[in-house]
């Protein structure tokens, strides 16, 4: 929390912005100076071309207050490459994680692990004798629990997408512009 001098406070809190962006060499690198010219930090960042091969959908996720945020955003709907931005934090959306991870899975060891795996509704994408490498989606909470579970268990890697989010409804980037 960050309290400013007129003793009002300004609450610093996670923000999802989606963006839609022109599918082009530097537009990614475009985006990430804005951050760091600003020394704003980017939590997530993941991007990926869409059904339109010139466009590429990039979730964004970011800590800040809501005036710091909207003051990114225009700067960020300021950038050439930049076809559409919102800020789906606080319009309905879901949200959506995908995490890898390799555990050493031995004897008793690899039951529980598969019990835990079910109870996350998450699968066992690969194994050998001795590991296990385990895929769970979900929200960052579930994500952050399915850690919790197994941290009694070696982990030997763990790879995390990082949030996608989109706006519910029957609109594509229905939500209320950034």
């Amino acid at each position: 929390m960050v309290y400013e001098a007129d003793n009002s406070e300004a609450v610093e809190m996670k923000h999802i912005i989606s963006i839609l962006i022109e599918n082009e060499a530097g537009a990614l690198s475009r985006v990430a100076g804005l951050f760091s010219a600003r020394a704003y930090n980017i939590e997530s960042l993941t991007v990926a071309p869409t059904d339109d091969p010139s466009l590429s959908r990039m979730t964004l996720v970011t800590s800040g207050t809501d005036e710091i945020v909207e003051q990114v955003c225009k700067q960020l709907n300021k950038l050439i490459d930049v076809v559409k931005l919102v800020n789906l934090t606080d319009d309905v959306h879901v949200e959506r994680e995908l995490i890898l991870i390799k555990v050493k899975a031995e004897n008793e060891a690899r039951d529980e692990v598969k019990r835990i795996v079910d109870i996350f509704n998450g699968h066992i994408i690969d194994m050998t004798d001795t590991t296990y490498t385990l895929e769970v989606t979900g929200d960052s909470e579930k994500i952050d629990a399915l850690l919790k579970a197994l941290e009694h268990i070696t982990m030997l890697e763990v790879v995390r997408s990082g949030q996608l989010g989109m706006g519910r409804g029957a609109k594509g980037m229905g939500c209320k512009p950034c």
